[in-house]
């Protein structure tokens, strides 16, 4: 599969957090499974949606693509199992708005991990809009954040799982999916968290509404964003696929209140204003140097081009 370019990578990479926000308009529709089942089924269902994936593209190679990960497939899987385990997780221990703003925190660090292990250089443009984009996150949830005792502190530890399992991710999907595919990860990643889940999950008690439901949550929610987005970072830099991924809880609210009427606090809407001003300064920036560096390119090859038909008339 031929690599995207960086207007694609950038569509993929708003369309994959658009569903990944869906999660919480889905979950309301649930009659009783909760907690470590709805994780188990919703990891169940998204290696399933994969491997069926994989299946249909790579036939009867599907397995062999799995087994040719090597460590840094093997290492993504790892980190998407984190990842889909550790947030359900942690909002059985702490509230929901301290952990989304924990996972806040991905952008600033898959910056430093960029910086450090990629030797990416960030532009202060994306330094300023991370920056700006985790005030606002912050200020999103501001109303949510409450005295923690032990257990809470516990839950806010296990969220901030999320947003490093996250950052580790994106550096490992830049620095080896350019080469390997790394969309079987996506399928471990489901895997491990499934097998991790199950015991915890015990005794099964979800009904065939719920688990269609959970179904839908596996694979549009988590299993199909999670395979776009693996393609969109061959495009992306880093930063800006850590800073695309807070349309995730931006988005959140937004489809909540359309869709059952819970208006969002004012802190929640002024957050997310300046959280979506953020990433749209940086993605329009970065879109206006493509096209000037595009056209600083052209104009040496018209000269040329001039240059020899002056001579050809000659």
């Amino acid at each position: 599969m031929r690599h995207p370019s960086h207007k694609q990578a950038l569509i993929l990479m708003m369309i994959a957090p658009a569903m990944w926000s869906s999660a919480g308009v889905l979950s309301r529709l649930l009659e009783s499974a909760r907690g470590f089942e709805v994780s188990f089924w919703r990891s169940f269902f998204a290696g399933l949606f994969v491997a069926i994936a994989l299946l249909a593209q790579h036939k009867s190679k599907a397995l062999s693509k799995v087994k040719s990960l090597g460590v840094y497939g093997a290492f993504s899987g790892v980190m998407w199992g984190a990842m889909f385990s550790c947030f359900m997780l942690a909002i059985t221990m702490t509230t929901v708005a301290n952990a989304l703003i924990v996972e806040s925190l991905a952008p600033l660090l898959t910056a430093i991990f960029a910086w450090i292990f990629l030797r990416e250089t960030i532009p202060a443009r994306t330094w300023v809009a991370i920056f700006v984009a985790c005030i606002g996150m912050v200020w999103m949830f501001i109303d949510g954040f409450s005295k923690l005792d032990t257990r809470g502190l516990i839950g806010v530890i296990l969220a901030t799982c999320v947003p490093i399992a996250a950052s580790t991710n994106v550096i490992i999907l830049k620095k080896g999916g350019q080469d390997v595919d790394l969309i079987p990860a996506v399928f471990v990643g489901g895997a491990l968290s499934a097998c991790l889940m199950l015991p915890l999950a015990l005794p099964l008690t979800a009904s065939l509404h719920d688990i269609f439901i959970l179904a839908v949550l596996g694979v549009f929610q988590l299993g199909l964003p999670c395979m776009l987005m693996v393609h969109a970072a061959k495009g992306l830099s880093a930063p800006e696929i850590s800073l695309l991924s807070l349309l995730e809880v931006l988005l959140g609210p937004l489809w909540v209140w359309l869709a059952v009427g819970e208006v969002p606090a004012t802190a929640t809407l002024v957050g997310g204003a300046v959280v979506l001003a953020a990433l749209i300064f940086n993605e329009l920036t970065a879109l206006h140097l493509e096209r000037q560096l595009k056209v600083s390119d052209a104009e040496p090859a018209e000269s040329e081009e001039a240059t020899a038909e002056v001579a050809e008339a000659a």
